[in-house]
């Protein structure tokens, strides 16, 4: 029995595909303009990069310091101006073009810890490396100015004359020399709190400052002047004789002020008398005017004797004031130290300008009567 080739039910027999007679097949369609677009994006890398490379040609002219007019220019930087100030002012004055580029420069090279307060000279020639090395401490740029302190000036006479000069301002001056604890014997018992704790120590004379110095450096320049004329051997012998340094301070401050570079070891005589003696009539009284003027800040008057209620008055109070008038220079310091041997205890200003001195009030009292009756006369 022959057997049918049998189909799987529901499935139909599928017949081969024939091709369409006269059918091609689709090509791709191309996009029109696209060389087109090409171009123009070429164009604008080209157009972008030229323009960065125009840029950055500028800036780095800028960062070279090439093609700039020469010029000088003065800069101050002041103690507790901002990065971004000093970075105005060069922009004013021409130093840099582009403040944007000098602040990224000043990330990489930490300008702005370097810049050191004062007053520098700078010139357009400068790229920006030189701009920030020569606003540094070290900059030989920097400007500096010569102050001369003279023999006799107070605290606040020597801050007056430094803010003067630009070397610092009296606010800053002050608040540094009452606060700062400077490492030095002679100020160890002085305790902190008024700018008047250094009186007597800034020592006369004549320095070179930085215009706005470090008001720290400025005062510290003074007093190790101070601490290197008053040496090892006048401490021994002022401490030999039964006197502290500052002992010897007060004093001479005191003859710095009674006198004008003359009779300085014979004034100093009488302020030993009087210290020394106390039985005698001045009964251990100083009574120096100088004093009393400075802690009233004003001339005196008669009354100030015997109604001026300060430590200052040696017409009331026995003794050496608590501190000294002034700061003495090295004549006085020398007076002090080696008074002349005299028994007087009183001196007076004659009207022929010099200091008249006696051993008694009488005496003086005595000259002074005449002294006014030449005066009237004459």
């Amino acid at each position: 029995m022959a057997y049918e080739e049998r189909r799987p039910a529901g499935r139909r027999q599928e017949q081969p595909r024939e091709r369409a007679v006269g059918r091609t097949p689709r090509k791709k369609r191309r996009r029109r303009g696209s060389a087109g677009g090409t171009l123009l994006y070429v164009a604008f890398v080209i157009g972008i990069s030229t323009l960065l490379a125009a840029v950055g040609w500028v800036a780095a002219n800028d960062v070279l310091a090439l093609n700039k007019e020469e010029r000088s220019a003065i800069i101050t930087v002041a103690e507790g101006e901002t990065f971004n100030e000093v970075v105005d002012d060069l922009k004013e004055n021409g130093l840099i073009e582009f403040k944007s580029v000098f602040h990224l420069y000043s990330v990489f090279s930490h300008a702005a810890d370097k810049i050191t307060p004062g007053t520098y000279q700078l010139d357009t020639n400068m790229d920006y490396r030189a701009i920030v090395t020569n606003l540094g401490s070290k900059s030989p740029n920097r400007q500096k100015v010569t102050v001369t302190i003279p023999e006799g000036f107070t605290v606040a006479q020597i801050f007056g004359r430094l803010e003067e000069y630009g070397v610092s301002t009296v606010a800053k001056l002050n608040d540094m020399a009452s606060t700062h604890d400077y490492n030095f014997s002679f100020l160890k018992e002085i305790p902190l709190g008024s700018p008047d704790r250094l009186e007597g120590y800034l020592f006369p004379d004549t320095y070179e400052f930085y215009l706005g110095e470090d008001p720290k450096t400025a005062i510290n320049k003074m007093l190790v002047n101070f601490d290197r004329r008053f040496d090892d051997e006048m401490r021994a012998a002022a401490q030999e004789k039964g006197y502290s340094v500052r002992d010897i301070v007060i004093i001479a401050s005191m003859i710095e002020k009674e006198t004008d570079g003359t009779d300085q070891a014979h004034i100093a005589s009488v302020i030993y008398n009087r210290l020394t003696n106390t039985s005698a009539e001045t009964v251990g009284l100083l009574g120096i005017d100088a004093t009393l003027v400075y802690a009233l800040g004003r001339p005196i008057t008669q009354d100030d004797y015997q109604t001026a209620d300060t430590p200052y008055n040696t017409y009331k109070y026995q003794g050496l004031p608590p501190g000294p008038i002034s700061n003495p220079g090295m004549v006085a310091i020398r007076a002090a130290m080696n008074p002349d041997s005299t028994s007087d205890y009183y001196y007076v200003l004659g009207n022929d300008g010099k200091h008249h001195f006696f051993k008694t009030l009488k005496g003086q009292q005595d000259f002074i009567a005449q002294q006014q009756v030449e005066k009237r006369s004459g």
